[in-house]
C-alpha cells in the first residue's frame, strides 16, 4: 500500500508537470513503466486508491447519458464583434454604476463547456452545459482528462466550470495514427466527451481549462478570487488573465491577443470581459439569457488567402446554375478547404474576383467556406464570365435577377437527376432505397426523363441495371407503389416548387387542405401563410399556371397517386401556434415538430403576437429575445412533454 500511494503521488505530479506546467521531468516511457507497475499492484491487492490515475479511464461503456440539473444556471454571454460595440457596452455599465468598473479579461476557448461538482473534496459529477440548466452527465468521460483533479483540498460544495479542449498538437498526433482522422479540435473534444465509452475518450488526450465557479457554499468577492481558488485547488488554467482599469488598456490587450492567436496550441474565438466586483454584478443582474456584467468580444471569423484556380457552374434541380470556386487547398481552423461558394454572378462582380487572383477565404462556424474578396491581382488573372450555355447540357441560359437558369426542360441530366432524387427523398415521397445513383441509372440506361415515368417501371426494366440483383427490383418497385399513397405536404415538397421546404409545404397543406385548393389559390391567399412573402407567393402561383407542371401533376394522378387531404388534428395544442428555438436536450427538431402537429398545433418559424409559446432549447438566439420583448411564454422540453402527457 505504501508503494501504491507513492506511485499515485508520483504519477499525479508527473501529469501536472506535463499537462499544466509544460515542463515534463520524465519521458513517456518512464511514465508508462510506473503506470503499469501501479496497475499490476491494484490487480494484485484488489484496491484502487481514490486519487489513482487509473480511475481516469472509467469503466464499461454507459448505456445512455443521464440528465443532471446544475446547481447554478450556466448563462450564455452577450457578444460584440467590434471595438465600437465593446465601447458601447462599457459606457452602458458606466452609466448604470456611475463609474468605470474594473474588468477581468480571459481567453474565450473554443471547445466544449463542462460543469464539475465537488463535494467533500471529491469529484462527484461532471456534466455538459446542455441548455444551461440541465446537462448530460459525463463523469466517467471527464475523469479521463488528466488535467481534471479527482480530489481537491476544499471540503465544501462547489461547481467549477471550464472548457474541454483538444490541443492542436494533440490533434495532429492523433490524426497521424487514427483510422478516421478528426476534422478539427472542436469536433475532437465534443465527440470524445459525448462518446459512451470512456476508454475512447481517454485516447483523445483532452485538457480542461477552468475559468469560473458557478455554485459555491463560500463567499466569492471577485473574479480574481475565483481565479485564485481555481489555481490553488490544482485546476488547469490557460492563457492570460488580466484586470483592466480603462478602455485603452482593454483595446491594447485585444490587439495583442489577436496578434498571437495563430501561435496558440488551442482554439480561441475571442475574449471574455467580466466586471471583477461580485457586489456590482449583483446590482446589474441578468437578462433572460445573459449576465449584464459580462460580454464576449468575438474575433473576426478565421480568414486565409489562397489562389482561385477555377469557377465551375453546378446545376440544381430547379435549373439554377450555382458558381463554385475551386481553390488551391488551404488550412483554415484545422480544416483543409478546397472549394468555396460565390453565391451568384452579381456576387462575383461585386467582389471583383478573377481566376488566378489571390482571394480571402473565410470559414465560420463550420458553414460552407466563402470567398470574401481579393487579396492580390496578377497580370495573368482571367475575368470570370457569366455562363451563356448550361455546362451540363449546352442548353440556353437565362438570368432572373442575379441568378442564371438552364432553360432546357427536357434533356439536362443533372437537373433531372436532382429532381427525381428529391422527389423520392425521405421527407418527400419517401421511396426507401432510391438513391442519386439509382436516379442516374434510370436516366442513362432507361431514358427516364419525367417523374411520372417512375410509376411505369416494371421488374424487367431493372434486370440489366448494375446492382439490381435478387430481390432488390421487387423491393424498390414495392416502395414506389407504396409512395402512391401520400400526404398533401409531402407531395407539395416533392414536386420541387422553388423556395418551398418541408415546413412551408406543411403550413400550406394545413391552411388549404387539398391540392385543388392550393392550385387555385391567389398570391394574396398564400401571403397569409406564415413565412411566405411576395416573391415566394408569386412563385407558387406561377408554378401552378405553368402547363408543363399541370401536365406532370395530371399524369401522376392518372397513374394512381392518392393525396390525402390535410385535416386539423385534435390534441392538447389544437389552435396553438408554436415556435421552436435552440437545441433541445433529447428531441430533434423534427421529432418536436411532429409531436406538435400530431397534437393539433401549428409550427411557426417566427415569433409574433399570435405565438402561443416558444419551445426553448440551449443556445437560443433572436427568437428568444423577441419572445421576451413581446411577453410570449417560453417552455422547456420537460414542460412541453408533460403538456403532451396530460
Amino acid at each position: 500500500m505504501d508503494r501504491m500511494q507513492q506511485l499515485v503521488e508520483l504519477l499525479n505530479r508527473y501529469a501536472s508537470e506535463y499537462y499544466e506546467q509544460d515542463n515534463p521531468t520524465v519521458s513517456d516511457a518512464e511514465y508508462d513503466a510506473l503506470y503499469d507497475e501501479l496497475v499490476s499492484l491494484e490487480h494484485k491487492t484488489g484496491t484502487v486508491l481514490k486519487n489513482s490515475p487509473t480511475r481516469r479511464v472509467g469503466g464499461a461503456p454507459l448505456d445512455k447519458f443521464e440528465q443532471s440539473t446544475h446547481l447554478e444556471k450556466l448563462y450564455s454571454l452577450d457578444k460584440c464583434q467590434s471595438k465600437e460595440e465593446l465601447k458601447d457596452w462599457f459606457l452602458k455599465i458606466e452609466k448604470a454604476t456611475g463609474s468605470f468598473q474594473p474588468v477581468t479579461a480571459e481567453y474565450k476557448f473554443d471547445g466544449l463547456t463542462l460543469n464539475l461538482l465537488y463535494e467533500n473534496g471529491s469529484l462527484v459529477k461532471a456534466a455538459t452545459r446542455g441548455n444551461g440548466e440541465v446537462g448530460e452527465v459525463v463523469t466517467e468521460q471527464v475523469k479521463t482528462i488528466k488535467t481534471v483533479p479527482l480530489e481537491i483540498d476544499y471540503k465544501g460544495r462547489v461547481e467549477v466550470q471550464g472548457e474541454g479542449i483538444m490541443r492542436l498538437s494533440r490533434l495532429e498526433r492523433y490524426n497521424k495514427t487514427a483510422k478516421v482522422p478528426l476534422k478539427n479540435a472542436r469536433n475532437g473534444v465534443a465527440g470524445a466527451i459525448r462518446n459512451l465509452d470512456p476508454k475512447i475518450t481517454a485516447k483523445r488526450g483532452l485538457d480542461l481549462f477552468c475559468y469560473n465557479i458557478g455554485f459555491s457554499d463560500f463567499k466569492i468577492n471577485s473574479q480574481t478570487d475565483m481565479r485564485e481558488f481555481i489555481l490553488k485547488e490544482g485546476f488547469c488554467t490557460e492563457g492570460e488573465f488580466k484586470v483592466f482599469y480603462n478602455i485603452g488598456e482593454v483595446f491594447e490587450f485585444i490587439d495583442h491577443v489577436e496578434s498571437i492567436r495563430d501561435s496558440l496550441d488551442y482554439l480561441i474565438d475571442g475574449l471574455v470581459f467580466k466586471i471583477n466586483d461580485v457586489s456590482i454584478r449583483e446590482k446589474l443582474g441578468f437578462t433572460e439569457k445573459f449576465p449584464k456584467w459580462a460580454v464576449a468580444f468575438k474575433f473576426k471569423a478565421e480568414e486565409k488567402t489562397t489562389i482561385l484556380k477555377d469557377v465551375v457552374w453546378q446545376v440544381s434541380r430547379t435549373g439554377k446554375l450555382n458558381p463554385l470556386a475551386i481553390l488551391d487547398s488551404v488550412d483554415i481552423g484545422g480544416v483543409t478547404v478546397k472549394r468555396a461558394t460565390l453565391n451568384n454572378y452579381d456576387d462575383i462582380k461585386r467582389k471583383g474576383v478573377k481566376i488566378g487572383s489571390r482571394v480571402f477565404v473565410r470559414r465560420s462556424n463550420d458553414v460552407i467556406p466563402e470567398i470574401t474578396g481579393v487579396a492580390e491581382y496578377h497580370d495573368s488573372d482571367v475575368d470570370i464570365l457569366p455562363p451563356s450555355k448550361c455546362p451540363a447540357c449546352g442548353g440556353e441560359v437565362v438570368f432572373k435577377g442575379p441568378f442564371a437558369y438552364c432553360t432546357n426542360e427536357d434533356d439536362c441530366a443533372p437537373k433531372f437527376v436532382s429532381q427525381i432524387s428529391h422527389f423520392a427523398s425521405k421527407d418527400a415521397m419517401d421511396i426507401e432505397g432510391f438513391s442519386e445513383k439509382t436516379a442516374e441509372q434510370l436516366y442513362n440506361d432507361l431514358s427516364l426523363k419525367s417523374i411520372d415515368m417512375l410509376y411505369d417501371l416494371k421488374k424487367e426494366d431493372f434486370l440489366n441495371l448494375d446492382g439490381f440483383k435478387d430481390k432488390k427490383p421487387e423491393k424498390i418497385l414495392g416502395e414506389i407503389e407504396k409512395s402512391k399513397h401520400t400526404t398533401l405536404d409531402r407531395f407539395l415538397f416533392a414536386i420541387g416548387i422553388d423556395g418551398i421546404g418541408k415546413k412551408t409545404a406543411r403550413d400550406i397543406a394545413t391552411k388549404f387542405k387539398s391540392l385543388s385548393n392550393v392550385m387555385n389559390s391567389s398570391a394574396e391567399e398564400f401571403l397569409t401563410v406564415d413565412g411566405i412573402g411576395q416573391i415566394l407567393a408569386d412563385n407558387i402561383v406561377e408554378f401552378f399556371k405553368t402547363p408543363k407542371n399541370i401536365t406532370l401533376i395530371e399524369k401522376l394522378l392518372e397513374k394512381g397517386l392518392k393525396i390525402e387531404e390535410s385535416e386539423q388534428k385534435d390534441g392538447v395544442f389544437c389552435g396553438m401556434t408554436i415556435v421552436l428555438t435552440g437545441k433541445l436536450p433529447t428531441l430533434t427538431r423534427g421529432q418536436a415538430e411532429k409531436i406538435i402537429i400530431d397534437n393539433g398545433g401549428n409550427v411557426s418559424s417566427s415569433v409574433s403576437k399570435s405565438t402561443s409559446f416558444v419551445l426553448l432549447g440551449s443556445d437560443a438566439g433572436s427568437k428568444l429575445d423577441k419572445a421576451v420583448k413581446l411577453g410570449i411564454k417560453t417552455v422547456s422540453e420537460d414542460e412541453f412533454l408533460n403538456m403532451v402527457k396530460q
